[in-house]
């Protein structure tokens, strides 16, 4: 086949990836431009819509918002929720594309944190530090947050389209969050990162692939193993963690003190402990848990 026709098939597709990263900084300047009321309460209707129009998520969200609130999935109380988690996931995409726009001492001003004492006592160990995080309010702000505080973190993410992924990770390493994309070379990564004595922050409530099982609002749900495994193999510390929303583009974070971790400990039990902690993350906000696919074993 002429090389010359392949490069022209290609370049349609090669434009608009990068029109897809011209528009992610072309949004941050205008959402910086744009009050911080009017953006969330953009995202209200456009949330709304999306779970009324996403059916597959809706029910989905329903059966998982059922089992964390304890109720019957008919409940208006459990479409209330779920229908708010959509919103509020609106909102925390808004402050995701913001986040191209802000300097790090702007950001700083958004978030708080509570618990930062024990992620100190555990670097000072030696070992490195994993925090264990469900999908809450917004984990980019949150570990740009760490990074802007001078501390040495590794976010584990999954890979944007095209020059997208670019403008992404340049935002995220400006607050000096280190990205590791998530594939073959990972496991490596986040070893050498803890073995540097770094923070490795990994989302682990929402089942990503193999994983191990636990029981998750009595229900039984795979998880990702990954934080258990590589507490277990290197002696970091595993930190329980979660951030949410306060108020319009401003979080918090939480961090617990580090899981006692006992020689020979299985990884299957060490994940149910980090879930048992999600549960009580989760049910004190629950429509800031954004759990869109199915969770749950039948």
């Amino acid at each position: 086949m002429d090389a010359r026709r392949v490069t022209a098939a290609s370049r349609p597709a090669r434009n608009r990836l990068q029109l897809l990263a011209a528009s992610y900084e072309a949004g941050a300047r205008i959402l910086r431009a744009t009050p911080t009321g009017w953006r969330h309460a953009a995202a209200a209707p456009g949330g709304a819509a999306w779970f009324w129009l996403s059916r597959a998520q809706r029910q989905a969200a329903l059966d998982n918002y059922a089992a964390a609130l304890g109720r019957d999935r008919s409940d208006p109380e459990v479409a209330r929720v779920a229908r708010r988690a959509f919103q509020n996931y609106g909102r925390m995409l808004m402050d995701f594309v913001l986040m191209g726009s802000l300097a790090p001492a702007e950001l700083m001003a958004r978030v708080s944190v509570e618990g930062l004492e024990h992620l100190d006592a555990a670097l000072a160990r030696g070992r490195g530090a994993i925090m264990a995080v469900p999908h809450m309010g917004s984990w980019d702000m949150a570990g740009s947050y760490a990074g802007a505080l001078g501390y040495r973190i590794s976010a584990v993410a999954e890979r944007f389209p095209g020059s997208l992924n670019d403008a992404v990770i340049k935002t995220r390493q400006s607050f000096g969050l280190d990205v590791i994309t998530l594939g073959r070379s990972a496991v490596r990564a986040i070893t050498e990162a803890l073995q540097a004595n770094r923070v490795v922050a990994l989302l682990c409530d929402l089942e990503q692939g193999p994983g191990v099982s636990v029981r998750f609002f009595g229900r039984t749900a795979t998880v990702p193993g990954g934080p258990a495994a590589f507490a277990l193999k290197t002696g970091a510390a595993l930190i329980p963690a979660c951030q949410y929303g306060v108020a319009p583009g401003r979080y918090r974070i939480h961090l617990d003190p580090p899981l006692a971790v006992s020689a020979g400990e299985l990884r299957e039990p060490l994940m149910q402990r980090v879930i048992d902690r999600f549960e009580d993350f989760i049910q004190e906000r629950p429509d800031q848990w954004y759990a869109f696919r199915p969770m749950f074993g039948r």
